[in-house]
């Protein structure tokens, strides 16, 4: 049973992220209090009744953590947590699904539209102080998006709000979801995950948004891009290595990677679902979560435990 508000302390544990600022700012008159170490969060967890943690989180500590109650993940992944000891313990666990599949799809888009501009480029020539000169090559010359077609690999939330991105430049949109019979949203047609190698060879941009599982792991293999257009690109949000990447195999992305050196790579590190808005959304996600364990309701939003 969780503890009434005026019972409860909230321990908000992460390295970065200014939770308990936002979290002051709702004047909710809970405790909580702020871990930014591991260190910090081993002497500090038999004080939290709710935990709001990703990256920090250690299994060893659940012993320790007599009061509490809630795990709230600040991130999708909860794989870091091991469930069957929470049950055991009579803690539930929710994850922050969705908290920034806008972020991370309006970076998708911003990613597609800088190969098709190729901004790299320009920015690279501004430090060099080099003004290219007009191209009589048409294949060599920024490009529009218009009639170009985006595969999209992970028709969910974030997927869904890509394509409807997509659309509002006038793209046409396949989606690949592993359900195809939940719908094609702003899609003008769905696929199942068998019918990737057959839509790969239509695809000008493949943008990877599903969640790397066991399933999804190394899709894009040699014979994958192999049966791409040889002026296409590949979009990867969630997954392993291609040509405008936001994540990678090793992170940090080691130096001596050649990805670094390569011309027609452009790399974030893993910024695609940073936001200034971050905070507030995952305080609105356990505020929806305490509000339903306060009122007694068995079913969490985002429920993992």
């Amino acid at each position: 049973m969780l503890p009434s508000k005026d019972h409860l302390t909230i321990c908000f544990a992460h390295v970065a992220y200014r939770l308990r600022d936002r979290f002051l700012a709702l004047a909710t008159g809970i405790e909580s209090f702020e871990v930014r170490d591991g260190g910090a969060l081993e002497q500090r967890i038999g004080d939290a009744d709710v935990l709001v943690i990703s990256g920090l989180w250690r299994n060893e500590l659940l012993p320790r953590a007599k009061r509490l109650r809630f795990i709230q993940s600040i991130g999708a992944g909860t794989d870091q947590f091991a469930r069957e000891a929470l049950k055991r313990q009579g803690v539930r666990l929710a994850s922050a699904r969705g908290v920034n599949a806008r972020a991370v799809a309006e970076h998708v888009m911003a990613l597609i539209l800088a190969l098709a501009r190729r901004l790299p480029e320009a920015r690279d020539n501004q430090a060099k102080r080099v003004w290219r000169g007009m191209i009589g090559d048409p294949t060599q010359r920024e490009d529009e998006l218009a009639g170009k077609t985006l595969l999209i690999v992970g028709l969910g939330q974030i997927g869904g709000r890509l394509a409807q991105l997509a659309k509002a430049f006038d793209m046409r949109v396949i989606g690949i979801r592993r359900n195809p019979r939940a719908g094609a949203g702003h899609a003008d047609a769905v696929h199942a995950m068998s019918d990737l190698h057959a839509l790969l060879p239509q695809a000008d941009f493949v943008a990877l948004t599903c969640p790397l599982t066991a399933e999804t792991e190394k899709l894009i293999d040699a014979d994958a891009l192999g049966r791409m257009k040889p002026p296409a690109y590949l979009l990867n949000a969630t997954a392993d290595q291609g040509a405008a990447l936001d994540v990678t195999v090793a992170e940090p992305l080691p130096a001596a990677s050649p990805l670094w050196a390569m011309q027609h790579v452009l790399i974030t590190p893993q910024t695609a679902g940073e936001t200034c808005r971050y905070e507030d959304n995952v305080l609105a996600i356990m505020q929806e979560n305490l509000d339903r364990l306060w009122r007694g309701e068995t079913q969490l939003l985002n429920e993992v435990v």
